[in-house]
């Protein structure tokens, strides 16, 4: 077998990915979404090279896969300062209690102490619960989770002034479980109060998973196009003129802090939303509830999420908010799936626990037992939560200044967004011929094409988070 020189290597897997590109073209809007397809075709190419016994170097630079937003501790290698210092990021997984006692991560050994902590932890909640009469092994009739739990969590809220108990808590496999049994809720309420079908706002580009949820439990889906002169934020003019001509509306579904575009509402922004709902209740007696999704609020400046927060603490608008917030997305626990619901209306929380406990029945007890102790490791240890935060700001200055250096020799961007120093990812715009397949195929990065998130596809989404970010040029 004549072995390929590394450059014929490169030559080669360029053909294979054209050919990949040209078989999904017409099918990346079909099925399970552009996010997943554009993952896919960066996991089949991998394959195919390793088939091809194309050298691994030359898939990495090949194959730069920034489709999953999630975060791979394991795979980090940045260190920029003292080797097991504040800068030295490769400890993270050692940090959060991911890494194994032993294990190797790019030069650096972990110790494995935290991993081992929080299975000690483990125990003594589970211990601690039984003493308070709680045993996790047993059926949770309201399936939404231990109370010892949810009111730390609450407590959590407190501290970004939103004044909510226990009560007002329910446990979620994750923030887009939790989306989807608010959803089932709310729209049980609208059944049993005769109310109609409810219809639901999604501001784009969004998240788009929601859309999908809403629509599978009989919302009337209103869409709406964001601008780039306002940083793709919904205003408050906008609101009022949709509510004006839409009167069906009763759900607003708002990303505080924005996925795909990076985008954070102001506190300004937020209390002008918030003004035009008043208003509508106010006036028209409308029920308008706000879903915010708070998966990136903890990502970017403490003191901005803070007074983000804060703007919802008015009793009208509280009472009329339910947050949806990420534990596991903010702090990179991706696969143990952490979540939360916090409703403003005690009352309301009450009503959609159906949700609950006929969906999951209960959340699991092990599970409940793990998110409790990685719960205190974080607390125990604040300046983990500052570590991430600069570990995230460093990938995304990274990833842009690459993106400027690519524009610089192929020009394929009109723009290249900065962000609000927060959340993992970053938006451009392309120039007119460019979408995301010609990017892959130019430049060998996947992102996510603008149609992913309800938008143009001359928009691109790109993620700091599977793989570091190449810093030569």
């Amino acid at each position: 077998m004549i072995q390929l020189t590394l450059e014929e290597q490169r030559v080669q897997l360029r053909e294979l990915r054209s050919a990949t590109i040209a078989q999904y073209r017409p099918h990346i809007k079909e099925g399970p979404g552009p996010i997943r397809v554009m993952a896919r075709i960066v996991n089949e190419l991998q394959q195919a090279a390793h088939k091809h016994d194309i050298a691994q170097e030359i898939i990495d630079e090949e194959l730069v896969n920034r489709t999953i937003g999630d975060i791979d501790v394991r795979g980090i290698v940045e260190c920029t300062g003292e080797p097991g210092g504040p800068e030295d990021y490769r400890t993270l997984a050692d940090d959060l209690g991911i890494a194994l006692p032993g294990e190797e991560l790019h030069g650096y050994t972990a110790s494995g102490e935290n991993y081992l902590w929080l299975r000690e932890r483990m125990q003594m909640n589970e211990r601690m619960l039984l003493t308070e009469g709680i045993d996790l092994r047993m059926y949770d009739i309201f399936g939404t989770g231990n109370i010892i739990l949810r009111g730390w969590l609450a407590e959590d809220m407190q501290r970004w002034g939103i004044p909510v108990t226990a009560a007002n808590v329910h446990l979620s496999i994750g923030a887009m479980d939790g989306i989807d049994k608010t959803l089932r809720g709310l729209a049980h309420i609208a059944r049993v109060l005769h109310t109609g079908t409810p219809g639901i706002l999604f501001p784009e580009p969004g998240f788009n998973v929601p859309e999908w949820q809403a629509l599978s439990y009989g919302y009337t889906i209103h869409r709406f196009s964001t601008q780039p002169e306002h940083h793709f934020k919904l205003s408050a003019e906008q609101l009022d003129q949709i509510l004006a001509k839409t009167p069906d509306i009763t759900v607003i579904y708002l990303t505080v802090t924005n996925n795909p575009t990076a985008f954070a509402y102001s506190a300004a922004e937020l209390e002008a939303l918030h003004e035009v709902l008043r208003r509508y209740r106010i006036e028209q007696g409308r029920h308008i509830y706000i879903i915010a999704d708070l998966a990136y609020i903890g990502t970017g400046k403490p003191a901005e999420d803070k007074a983000r927060m804060e703007t919802f603490a008015a009793p009208d608008i509280l009472q009329h908010t339910i947050f949806v917030s990420s534990f596991s997305k903010t702090y990179t626990l991706t696969g143990d799936r952490f979540g939360y619901v916090t409703c403003g209306d005690p009352d309301i929380a009450a009503r959609i626990a159906v949700s609950w406990s006929n969906g999951t029945a209960a959340m699991p007890g092990e599970w409940q037992l793990r998110y409790m102790a990685c719960y205190q490791l974080l607390q125990e240890r604040p300046w983990l939560g500052q570590k991430l935060r600069q570990f995230y700001h460093l990938r995304r200055g990274r990833l842009i200044a690459q993106l400027q250096r690519i524009n610089e020799q192929q020009q394929v961007f009109a723009e290249i967004y900065p962000d609000d120093d927060a959340t993992v990812y970053n938006w451009s715009r392309l120039c007119p011929g460019e979408d995301a397949f010609t990017i892959f195929e130019k430049t060998g990065i996947a992102g996510v094409p603008g149609s992913g998130f309800g938008y143009s596809d001359e928009f691109i989404r790109f993620s700091i988070g599977v793989i570091p970010v190449e810093t030569s040029a």
